[in-house]
């Protein structure tokens, strides 16, 4: 069987390639068998009608899902709403400040874009932010030129009614010297933050943010609540090894940690077994820790296989979602 007959395969056993199979009829096996005259499973024992149940918190669109589609001029900032809601079914939208990068203070182009979002019924939930210096930098007058850089992000999170915006703790230095680096400038930066009604939320993104411990250490030390993290379910990697990586922090553990803290949640995904399971993450295991720390806000989809089209990635992982996190609410 070659490689494309496989990947058929597996999309049509999600429902992704069928006629009129959606994500709630997907993963048949876990529900009993399909109603002929509905999509509304029924337990095969009892026969009986078993609603789905409901889920405990929001999925969103992480726009890294689409970079490829975006670099390659396929897909534009201003489209990704629509793309989102239309081919999807996603009403909420989590930027990446790349593909818009000299538009953070264009009123006209972010009115556009909250235009297009507003007319779709689609949320913006934050702003990822990467590329305006190290929050924890050691030398302070370039920490400081850090956090000027990304008060503009701030701003803009807050035209478009966004709740946050993600920011990197980098930083090169000893452990404890980048922690009271990384402390400072969030601290500096959650103050404009506070002041617009912005979070400043911190991902598990590689290096010393990738240590649980670290990072909740350092949030915690910036002493104000709209400084948070981001967990992500599958950045835990601390050391890397020229394309590998040599040391993992444990991923469960992690976001144990970082759930007390988190404003936001990002579903990771990479590769995905015969069943539609995620072949990094056992996302029953996940979804049970972020249920567990109270969480009932959105959980954004990152896809970032070779697998999959990017397409069918984003819609394999809403379906984990929507299996694993139906079994846990």
């Amino acid at each position: 069987m070659n490689h494309e007959t496989t990947r058929r395969s597996f999309l049509r056993s999600l429902g992704l390639i069928t006629v009129s199979a959606g994500p709630a009829a997907a993963f048949l096996s876990a529900c009993g068998k399909k109603s002929e005259v509905s999509n509304t499973p029924v337990d095969s024992a009892a026969h009986a009608v078993v609603e789905p149940k409901p889920l405990f918190f929001q999925i969103s669109l992480a726009q890294w899902s689409l970079h490829k589609s975006l670099f390659d001029g396929k897909l534009t900032n201003l489209d990704f709403p629509a793309k989102a809601k239309n081919d999807f079914g996603i009403s909420a939208v989590e930027y990446v400040n790349q593909f818009f990068k000299d538009k953070a203070k264009d009123q006209a182009y972010l009115a556009d874009l909250k235009k297009r979002c507003d007319d779709l019924g689609v949320t913006s939930v934050l702003i990822m932010c990467d590329g305006e210096g190290n929050l924890g930098e050691l030398d302070k007058k370039k920490r400081a030129k850090t956090v000027d850089n990304h008060k503009k992000w701030v701003d803009a999170a807050k035209f478009l009614g966004c709740h946050s915006i993600r920011v990197n703790a980098y930083g090169e230095g000893t452990r404890e010297e980048v922690a009271k680096a990384a402390t400072d400038g969030l601290h500096m930066l959650s103050e404009y933050g506070k002041n617009a009604g912005i979070n400043i939320i911190v991902e598990n993104h590689g290096g010393f943010s990738s240590d649980g411990q670290w990072l909740t250490s350092v949030i915690k030390g910036t002493g104000l609540d709209n400084c948070g993290t981001l967990p992500d379910f599958g950045n835990f990697c601390l050391k890397h090894k020229e394309k590998d990586c040599e040391e993992w922090y444990d991923r469960y553990k992690g976001v144990e940690e970082m759930m007390p803290l988190a404003k936001g949640v990002s579903a990771k995904t990479h590769e995905f077994d015969a069943q539609g399971n995620s072949t990094e993450t056992d996302y029953v295991k996940m979804l049970t820790i972020v249920k567990a720390a109270g969480y009932t806000g959105h959980i954004g989809i990152e896809y970032e296989g070779e697998g999959l089209s990017e397409d069918e990635g984003i819609r394999a992982t809403k379906v984990l979602l929507e299996k694993a996190g139906g079994s846990v609410a």
